[in-house]
C-alpha cells in the first residue's frame, strides 16, 4: 500500500523581504546592505524640522545607523513644528526625543544622538572617543566624522563649523549635504567627492539592450543559419514566429551579399534596407500580416548603429586611475581597467545579455536568449580573468567579489563619474570656483530659482555676523531686511566681478531676490512643516541614492519654491 509523503514547505520571503519589497525591486539587495550598513551623521541646529523629516525618511527604509547631534532643548515652539517630539520631552533635550520616536519606526536600526548634556562621546562599535565639554568643540574635533558614511547639516550653523566639517568630508571623501529650510523656501546642496563613480544608473531598460547584430558571434549567426535558411518553405505559423533578431540578421546578409560585405551605413540604406525586409512579410494570411516582421521593421533605425562608447564612459576609461591602477585604486578602477582592455581588444563593451520581448515561441525565444546569456558569461569571465591578474600584479590583498564585476560587465555601457565639488560657504570673500558666468546667465530668467540661492548665501552671512537669524527679533525687522538687501547686492557685485562682466542686474532679477528675502526674513528662522517635510524626502531620496551608489544624484544644488510650488536643480 502506497503512503502518502507531505512535500517539503517551499521557502517562502523573509520578514524582512516581506517588509521592504517594494524598495528591493528599485535598488535590489546590494542596495539594502548597503543602507543599512550605512551610519548618517545630522548635525541639527536652529528649528530642526527638515533634518529630523530626512532622517524619517532614510528610517523608514532600514538605513542601519543615525546619531543626531543637536544642543537645543524642547520648547513649547518645538512642540508646535516637530511631530518628533511630544510633551513629554517639554525642557529635555531635543535630539533625545527626537532620537526615540524616530526608533520606534524601525526597530531594525539604530539612533544615537549627542546633546549638549553629553560629556562622553562613544564610538558606535565601543570605545571612548574624545570627552567634550560643548557641542561645537566636538565638531570641530579633526577625527570626529571619521566613524560616519554620510552626513547631513541644517542651517542655521556657524560658518567656521561648517568649513571644519566640509573639508574634512571633502579630504575623506565623506559625501555631505547642506539643508536649508526658512518659510516657503528651502535648499540643499550636496558636496561628493572628487570621484564618484556609479555603476548601476538604472537606465531606460530599453537603452539597455545591446543586441549586436552588426557584430554577431558564431553561436547566434548559426542559429540564424538553422532557422532562415528556408524561410519560404515554413507554415505561416512558423514563418509568423522566427523572433525578430533572426530575420534581420539574416536579410543583412543578403544585403551584404550585394553590397561588397557592407552593412547598411546611412539613413537612406536603412530605409532601402527596412523595405527589403517589409517585403519578405506574408500578408495573404488569416491575421493579413506579420507580427514579427512588423517589429523587424520598427527596429532597423535603431538597432543597426556600430558600437559607441556614450561620453561618460568615455570619460571613465580616460581617468589615469583607470589607464594605470595601483594597489590602493578602489575596486571600481580595477573592474574600469579590465573593461578598457576587453574594449581594445574587441572593440566593444561586454555583452549585458539582456533580450527585449518579440513576437516567437517559447522554445526559439528561450533558446536565443540562452546564446544571449552564454556569450555575456563568456565576457564576463574573460573581464574576471583579467580582474584576477591585474590584482595579482598589483598584490591586493582583498579580491573584488564575482558580483561586482559581473554587475559591472551588465551596466558598463552606463557608468557614470559624478566630479564633486566643494560645497560654497558663505565667508566674506565668497569663492565662486568658476560657477559665477553660469549663475549670472541664469538670474535674468523669470522662471530661475537662482535667486533663493543668493538669499539663502545672504541668511548665512547675516547669521555669522549678528549670530541670530534675520528677522528673529521683530523689533529690528526692518533694519535686518535693509542688512539682508545689502548683503545680496554685495554678493551680485562680487559675483559680476568673478564674471568678469560689466553688465547690471535687471529689475526683474533683483525684485525676485528681494521677494525671497522679504520671506526669510518674515519667517524669523522658522520652518514651516510641510515646506521641511518635502525637502526632507527629496534629501532622503538624493542620500539613498548616495549612500547605494545606484541611479544618479542631484548634481549639485536642488532649490525649492514652496509659494510656486516648483523645484530646480544646478551645478554650482
Amino acid at each position: 500500500m502506497a503512503t502518502s509523503v507531505t512535500p517539503p514547505p517551499l521557502q517562502g520571503p523573509s520578514s524582512k523581504e516581506k517588509r521592504y519589497d517594494r524598495q528591493l525591486r528599485l535598488w535590489a539587495a546590494s542596495g539594502q546592505q548597503a543602507l543599512e550598513d550605512a551610519h548618517v551623521l545630522l548635525v541639527n541646529s536652529g528649528p530642526g524640522v527638515v533634518g529630523v523629516e530626512a532622517l524619517k525618511n532614510l528610517v523608514l527604509p532600514g538605513a542601519g545607523n543615525f546619531t543626531i547631534v543637536d544642543d537645543a532643548t524642547v520648547t513649547e515652539a518645538d512642540l508646535g513644528v516637530h511631530f518628533f517630539l511630544e510633551d513629554g520631552s517639554l525642557g529635555h533635550p531635543r535630539a533625545e526625543g527626537c532620537c526615540k520616536l524616530l526608533m520606534e519606526l524601525n526597530p531594525d536600526v539604530t539612533g544615537n544622538q549627542i546633546s549638549k548634556a553629553s560629556f562622553y562621546i562613544w564610538r558606535p562599535e565601543g570605545g571612548l572617543l574624545i570627552i567634550v565639554q560643548s557641542i561645537q568643540s566636538l565638531l570641530e574635533q579633526s577625527d570626529f566624522l571619521k566613524s560616519y558614511s554620510l552626513v547631513l547639516i541644517t542651517a542655521p550653523i556657524q560658518i567656521k563649523v561648517l568649513s571644519t566639517i566640509c573639508q574634512y568630508a571633502w579630504k575623506h571623501s565623506i559625501p555631505l549635504f547642506y539643508i536649508h529650510s526658512i518659510g516657503f523656501y528651502s535648499q540643499f546642496s550636496i558636496q561628493l567627492p572628487p570621484q564618484y563613480p556609479i555603476v548601476d544608473t538604472h537606465p531606460d531598460p530599453t537603452s539597455t539592450q545591446d543586441l549586436r547584430l552588426l557584430n554577431p558571434w558564431p553561436e547566434l549567426s548559426q542559429y540564424v543559419a538553422d532557422k532562415c535558411d528556408n524561410l519560404d518553405a515554413l507554415s505561416d505559423h512558423d514563418h509568423g514566429h522566427v523572433p525578430y533578431l533572426l530575420l534581420l540578421l539574416h536579410y543583412l546578409e543578403i544585403w551584404k551579399a550585394s553590397h561588397d560585405g557592407k552593412y547598411p551605413e546611412n539613413y537612406k540604406e536603412k530605409t532601402v534596407f527596412r523595405e527589403m525586409v517589409r517585403g519578405g512579410a506574408r500578408v495573404h494570411n488569416a491575421e493579413g500580416g506579420e507580427e514579427n516582421y512588423d517589429e523587424a521593421v520598427g527596429a532597423v533605425l535603431k538597432s543597426l548603429n556600430p558600437p559607441s562608447l556614450s561620453s561618460g564612459v568615455q570619460e571613465v576609461l580616460s581617468v589615469e586611475d583607470c589607464k594605470t591602477p595601483s594597489s590602493q585604486s578602489a575596486n571600481f578602477w580595477i573592474v574600469a581597467h579590465a573593461i578598457r582592455l576587453f574594449h581594445e581588444t574587441h572593440g566593444v563593451l561586454p555583452l549585458p545579455g539582456s533580450l527585449p520581448d518579440m513576437k516567437a515561441q517559447s522554445s526559439d525565444y528561450i533558446k536565443l536568449q540562452n546564446i544571449y546569456k552564454a556569450k555575456a558569461r563568456q565576457d564576463f569571465a574573460e573581464v574576471l580573468q583579467t580582474v584576477r591578474s591585474v590584482e595579482k600584479r598589483l598584490a591586493r590583498k582583498n579580491a573584488i567579489e564575482e558580483k561586482e564585476v559581473e554587475a559591472f560587465c551588465k551596466g558598463a555601457a552606463f557608468v557614470r563619474l559624478i566630479h564633486g565639488r566643494r560645497l560654497q560657504i558663505a565667508e566674506d570673500n565668497l569663492n565662486w570656483d568658476g560657477r559665477a558666468k553660469n549663475i549670472q546667465a541664469g538670474l535674468p530668467d523669470p522662471e530661475s530659482l537662482l535667486p533663493i540661492h543668493i538669499a539663502f548665501l545672504a541668511y548665512d552671512q547675516f547669521l555669522n555676523a549678528h549670530s541670530r537669524a534675520p528677522g528673529e527679533d521683530s523689533s529690528k525687522y526692518d533694519q535686518d531686511l535693509r542688512t539682508m538687501t545689502e548683503y545680496t547686492q554685495t554678493i551680485l557685485a562680487a559675483l559680476s566681478k568673478e564674471a568678469s562682466s560689466t553688465e547690471t542686474y535687471t529689475e526683474t532679477a533683483q525684485e525676485a531676490i528681494d521677494k525671497v528675502v522679504s520671506e526669510i526674513v518674515r519667517a524669523g528662522g522658522g520652518e514651516l512643516h510641510n515646506i521641511s517635510a518635502l525637502t526632507g524626502g527629496m534629501v532622503a531620496q538624493e542620500v539613498i541614492k548616495v549612500i547605494t551608489k545606484q541611479y544618479i544624484p542631484v548634481d549639485n544644488t536642488c532649490m525649492f519654491d514652496g509659494i510656486g510650488s516648483r523645484s530646480a536643480v544646478f551645478r554650482l
